[in-house]
């Protein structure tokens, strides 16, 4: 089975570091470059913005799914991704996942560690082997994987949690292991 789709979870505000959006446009361009598709969360805003508008930019197809409640909020509409709106923020993040081959998770805020923590789950009752990949700007995910080893300190998870998930320092490191995720 080869890649064709990658969902991008990441932040709907741009934060407050300029090397997240960089990254996030690097990443929309990388996705087009490889002739994969785009799978986001159909809004313009943010990092998931750019991500987007870099990824359509350079020819990726892109697939936004958005709920209903987040229309007004997230998109005005300008970009050509085809968008399937859903009911609620559940149905979101599975049409998203439905509709990919991977996962990355991109710097973001409280949607974002939902989203990783959910596809993680998942993974770990054995319902995908999908590569999970954390793309750790600047050490951004570096709390986040403190935390993911004091749970496993504290006995609330086995070690085997972190063979669910890997984490790349860049967006070529994050080009080679996608290449490589699915041969």
């Amino acid at each position: 089975m080869s890649l064709r789709s990658v969902c991008v979870f990441c932040g709907s505000r741009p934060g407050r570091n300029p090397a997240h959006g960089i990254a996030a446009r690097d990443t929309g361009a990388m996705l087009a470059r490889n002739g994969w598709r785009l799978v986001f969360g159909a809004g313009d805003v943010g990092l998931m913005g750019e991500v987007a508008k870099a990824a359509q930019a350079a020819g990726a197809p892109a697939l936004g799914v958005i709920p209903v409640h987040l229309l007004g909020r997230e998109r005005s509409g300008r970009d050509r991704a085809t968008m399937v709106v859903t009911e609620d923020m559940h149905e979101r993040k599975k049409v998203m996942f439905m509709n990919s081959d991977a996962v990355v998770v991109l710097p973001g805020g409280a949607g974002s560690l939902d989203e990783f923590f959910e596809v993680l789950t998942w993974a770990q009752i054995g319902l995908h082997g999908k590569p999970i990949l954390l793309l750790d700007v600047e050490g951004y995910w570096q709390p986040l994987l403190a935390l993911v080893d004091h749970v496993i300190a504290e006995g609330f998870a086995d070690t085997s949690l972190k063979r669910h998930f890997r984490t790349v320092p860049d967006v070529p490191a994050l080009e080679a292991a996608l290449a490589g995720a699915l041969r």
